[in-house]
């Protein structure tokens, strides 16, 4: 009997340890939820045919959708451009989605007609390359501290939270297939799977996060890649540039550029012609690459963009 107790109290003991396990792993899994199955997989990419539209996804009205959400109500009839976006909805990683875009086939028509803009304030830093390397995959507006933000389309709260770069931001899918950043804030006001207005005010500019100043980092994506969103809105009016945005395969073609570019990280003892002759690229091309000087004191650990 007591070899019986014994075996069943370790059995006790190993479920206990085992589900415990189990749910401190749930606890920290990321959020990621597969709406249903997706006809098309990642790696096919989003269609075959010359041109997409949202015409196939399920509608319902804005109203309803605040009902339903309010309720807790979240599945592939609810979430925008769910098809699109292959039933991925994860509300802790800004791309998620594993899509090649700069290879897409497609023409991918997008209705701005909705289209409110965040902030209206001066442009400060485009979207591209700067400093010679790093990326800049968004827009920044300046603006003070407090300063309302808003959302530019109709749409539902993916992500809110706080990161090492953005700070305070937020991500919304929007019913028109493209999603929006907006970070570096000092408050927020909405909460994760919540239906938003075009126009609605979302949160509070600031500085939180990578940033030198009070600014809002503003982003468009699609199926997780960026835009520039000059492409698509007036900066100077506030305005979209047209009602139906075309967007395609060559508003990605730096993806494949970053894919390309090589960085020579600075040793003890480099100079720029030494780097020059071990690289293959020459002097003048590292210095308007990186914007540098040949006088330049090069640091030691620092990163030169090369290609």
């Amino acid at each position: 009997m007591r070899l019986v107790s014994k075996v069943i109290s370790v059995l006790i003991f190993l479920f206990v340890s085992i589900f415990a396990y189990s749910q401190n792993v749930i606890k920290y899994l990321p959020p990621t939820v597969i709406l249903k199955d997706s006809e098309i997989s990642p790696e096919e990419g989003i269609s075959t045919e010359s041109e997409v539209s949202l015409e196939d996804d399920e509608t319902i009205s804005l109203d309803s959708l605040i009902n339903l959400t309010s309720l807790g109500m979240i599945d592939s009839t609810v979430i925008p451009a769910a098809k699109l976006y292959n039933y991925v909805w994860d509300n802790r990683t800004v791309n998620p989605y594993r899509q090649r875009v700069a290879d897409m086939p497609d023409t991918f028509r997008i209705d701005f007609s909705q289209y409110c803009h965040p902030n209206k304030n001066t442009v400060t830093s485009d979207f591209g390359f700067r400093r010679g390397w790093r990326f800049h995959y968004g827009i920044d507006t300046r603006l003070k501290t407090g300063d309302s933000i808003c959302s530019a389309f109709d749409g539902m709260v993916r992500i809110v939270q706080r990161g090492r770069a953005y700070g305070n931001y937020i991500v919304i899918r929007h019913f028109n297939g493209l999603e929006t950043v907006y970070g570096h804030l000092s408050k927020t006001f909405v909460k994760v799977n919540q239906v938003v207005r075009a126009g609605e005010m979302i949160a509070l500019g600031g500085s939180t996060g990578r940033s030198t100043g009070p600014h809002l980092h503003f982003e468009i994506r699609y199926l997780g890649h960026s835009v520039s969103p000059r492409e698509m809105i007036d900066f100077e009016n506030y305005t979209e540039k047209c009602q139906i945005f075309e967007l395609n395969a060559q508003h990605f073609t730096y993806v494949k550029e970053l894919e390309e570019v090589r960085y020579y990280t600075v040793r003890k003892g480099d100079t720029l012609s030494g780097i020059s002759k071990k690289t293959g690229v020459s002097i003048d091309k590292i210095c308007q690459l990186n914007n540098i000087k040949r006088t330049t004191i090069l640091r030691i650990g620092q990163r030169l963009r090369c290609t």
